[in-house]
């Protein structure tokens, strides 16, 4: 492992070398593309510098022991090597997580999909909740949020929202959100103080640019019409809407938030190849054995993950059974406090996998 590091610290300085390439200056493609490796390998090389730091003190500490000589010297160097030999599993461990192979999608943007489930208005209300949440989330880490579509309920709350999310780790970040989220509260409605149990599903798709999907022109069914608001009223005196049909799959994406049905048409292409996209990987998602397979890495939309007891102000993640008594800051948008648990979690879990998929073949 030590070898690698060095072969890593040896790729760092070729990307270093690349970067001050006038051919590589005038072409934004590969500056973005080789800034975005250049950040991954220095996070790597933070992990593996600590372990050879580690490994080489340990060594070096065994070898004044096993030399003998200055008692005063081997008693350091005994103090010196438990210190290490206490560190080493852990500095290990972590280097080998740097080192798994990453998700491709998690540098992509992320689609997030908002739909109210059982609980009626409250449902629709806590929709909105859970979009101002990933709103402040999404200003605290600096993405770049678009409303992509929107169907409103009453009393201010969402039937559905869609939005794209740009940034460093965006879908790294927000795929962990997908599920069922669960709300227990006292509506403002509720006269009798009750608490009621509402759910809303919330899926988190990568977006997709042309070349990660084909989609035909031939197979789709493009509709347009009269985009209407709340009530039926017209908000617009021209077929701007705009309702888009994949006919091999059926999937229908519908946007009419745009004045403009070149904008609206857009916007449902975005949101059909991300659907398209994250069908795709589904179907091969389900080819994979189920030891390779978990709720968190999943993103299965089906299971209920998370919920929000109001009256507690407590938050639990059903996947890994993690409770904060920290719902206001969590609905501030301080979703790392449950998102960097569940990171964590999957990179062990993967971890794992990875060393009990290696034994064998090392055995033969």
């Amino acid at each position: 492992m030590l070898d690698l590091v060095a072969r890593l610290e040896e790729k760092l300085r070729s990307i270093d070398e690349q970067m001050v390439d006038p051919d590589f200056l005038s072409d934004q493609k590969k500056m973005i593309a080789l800034n975005r490796e250049r950040r991954r390998l220095e996070s790597i090389l933070e992990a593996g510098r600590r372990y050879r730091e580690v490994r080489l003190g340990l060594d070096e500490a065994r070898e004044i022991i096993s030399a003998g000589g200055d008692p005063e010297l081997v008693e350091l160097a005994r103090e010196e090597a438990a210190t290490h030999e206490a560190q080493i599993e852990e500095v290990e461990n972590d280097f080998k997580i740097k080192l798994l192979p990453r998700d491709p999608n998690d540098d992509k943007p992320a689609v997030v999909e908002i739909r109210a489930g059982t609980g009626g208005e409250e449902a629709g209300l806590f929709a909105a909740d859970l979009y101002r949440m990933y709103t402040r989330a999404a200003d605290s880490h600096n993405w770049k949020l678009e409303v992509l579509s929107t169907s409103p309920s009453g009393q201010g709350g969402f039937k559905e929202i869609i939005f794209s999310l740009n940034g460093n780790q965006a879908y790294g970040t927000m795929k962990f959100e997908s599920g069922v989220h669960r709300v227990q509260r006292v509506p403002n409605t509720e006269t009798q103080g009750r608490i009621h149990t509402s759910a809303v599903t919330v899926a988190v798709l990568p977006e997709v640019a042309d070349i990660d999907i084909n989609v035909k022109e031939n197979d789709l069914k493009i509709d347009v019409y009269r985009s209407s608001g709340p009530g039926g009223q017209s908000v617009n005196t021209t077929d701007s809407a705009v309702r888009i049909t994949h006919l091999p799959t059926g999937l229908v994406v519908t946007c009419q938030d745009e004045k403009s049905q070149h904008k609206n048409r857009a916007k449902a292409m975005k949101v059909l190849r991300a659907r398209l996209y994250d069908k795709m990987m589904a179907e091969q998602q389900a080819k994979i054995s189920a030891e390779r397979r978990s709720m968190v890495s999943s993103g299965d939309r089906s299971a209920k993950i998370r919920t929000y007891n109001f009256p507690q102000s407590r938050v639990t993640d059903h996947r890994i059974s993690l409770t904060l008594y920290k719902l206001e800051d969590i609905l501030s948008g301080n979703i790392d406090l449950m998102v960097q648990p569940l990171i964590q979690h999957d990179q062990v879990r993967r971890l794992k996998l990875e060393t009990e998929h290696r034994e064998p073949h090392e055995n033969h």
